[in-house]
């Protein structure tokens, strides 16, 4: 796989108008260590959206979820009763309790979590998922190309969980059971703020990425009358 040739399909499928996809992984050692974040970590999304490679880790995600569900800390007491009390996206701690438990969270090996815009990095070694901001024009082109050459039900899924937990979490299960499934995420109320009111997250797992890098261009993303007049409206 060739960073270079997918952002050159990327662009020609959706234009050069829709943000490039961002990248994240986990390192030893940091790539660009940043201040601590007062509450939701994607409150520096921006940057990286602007190409500016951000280096997170326990001390400096200021949102207990956040270093939870990347994996660099065990549940904290409080969660449970935090989201269903306060955020009230559960009706009880105990449904929070039971989500968790099924979920497993796993615990990061290192030290560093790293998210790069795909142009800042220079291959696909060692990623965790490609993740894209896609408005509903664009999220149609992709889950799309995920159902080319996947007919299980599951091919993309929308599950119940934090931002952090839609893109990070959930890709690392993924890879982790070699599974091809991708995710929409973005519904949960208290990350919407730091991103535009029609944007909705893609995640895909490297696992699937590396088959669905191979299938892009023989899907409807290419050479197809319908998607020719999505990609004409997305151009604005």
């Amino acid at each position: 796989m060739d960073i270079n040739v997918f952002l050159n399909n990327y662009r020609e499928a959706f234009g050069d108008k829709v943000d490039l996809p961002i990248v994240f992984w986990y390192s030893e050692q940091p790539v660009n260590p940043i201040d601590k974040i007062g509450g939701c970590l994607f409150k520096y999304m921006k940057a990286v959206r602007d190409g500016q490679t951000v280096t997170l880790n326990v001390d400096t995600i200021g949102c207990g979820g956040g270093k939870f569900y990347t994996g660099f800390t065990d549940m904290p007491e409080r969660i449970p009763g935090f989201v269903s009390l306060k955020e009230k996206y559960k009706q009880t701690p105990g449904d929070v309790s039971e989500f968790l438990e099924e979920l497993q969270v796993p615990r990061s090996k290192t030290d560093y979590l790293n998210f790069a815009r795909m142009d800042k990095v220079e291959s696909f070694d060692n990623l965790e998922g490609v993740l894209f901001l896609a408005t509903p024009d664009m999220l149609s082109g992709l889950a799309t190309w995920a159902f080319f050459d996947n007919n299980a039900p599951d091919a993309v899924t929308s599950l119940f969980g934090s931002g952090c937990c839609a893109v990070v979490t959930q890709a690392v299960i993924e890879n982790e059971r070699g599974g091809k499934r991708t995710f929409i995420g973005f519904f949960d109320p208290s990350v919407r703020p730091y991103f535009e009111p029609d944007i909705l997250s893609f995640m895909i797992p490297m696992s699937r990425f590396k088959e669905m890098y191979e299938t892009m261009r023989s899907s409807c993303l290419f050479d197809t009358h319908a998607w020719g007049k999505i990609k004409e409206r997305m151009k604005g």
